[in-house]
């Protein structure tokens, strides 16, 4: 329950709202997961295509955690409360951690464009979930964010196309 001093005034219906905060919740938990593991393979990544791939996780990982700010400011206007620690993204996140010690260049590639399709997956329920509670604001926003992950996938692929 959110507290009273923390309530966020809206038109929409708190019912209505709390679905929404729940999804984008759950994208922001993704998106820090996502951020990390990139941000891991960016300080990890070894071989002949070094330099590319560095610049590609860490430019990609800047795009993701640009983002977090966003998604949490739209739960807090929808008149909800937000994650609020590292053991909360881990308890809402479903992109899976990576601890290994060594991840070739090849399967870091796969892994994070398999974890951008993912997140999609994620960004289209929030819109869903948007949809209904009548919620346009963060309906033509989430559009954004699933543009951006699509073509982090995108440039992924190809660049796993000569790993």
């Amino acid at each position: 329950m959110t507290a009273p001093d923390l309530k966020t005034p809206t038109d929409l219906k708190s019912n209505q709202t709390k679905s929404v905060a729940d999804a984008l919740n759950g994208a922001l938990a993704d998106s820090y997961a996502l951020y990390l593991k990139t941000k891991n393979f960016h300080w990890h990544v070894s071989g002949p295509h070094f330099r590319d791939y560095h610049l590609m996780f860490d430019e990609q990982a800047t795009e993701i955690l640009a983002t977090t700010d966003l998604i949490a400011e739209r739960v807090r206007k929808t008149g909800n409360t937000t994650l609020r620690s590292i053991g909360d993204i881990a308890r809402h996140q479903s992109v899976k951690d990576n601890d290994a010690e060594f991840v070739s260049p090849a399967d870091m590639l796969k892994e994070l464009r398999d974890d951008n399709l993912a997140l999609v997956e994620t960004f289209r329920a929030v819109k869903a979930a948007a949809t209904e509670a009548g919620d346009n604001a963060t309906e033509g926003i989430v559009d954004d964010w699933t543009d951006q992950a699509e073509q982090r996938a995108w440039f992924l692929f190809e660049a796993a196309r000569g790993a």
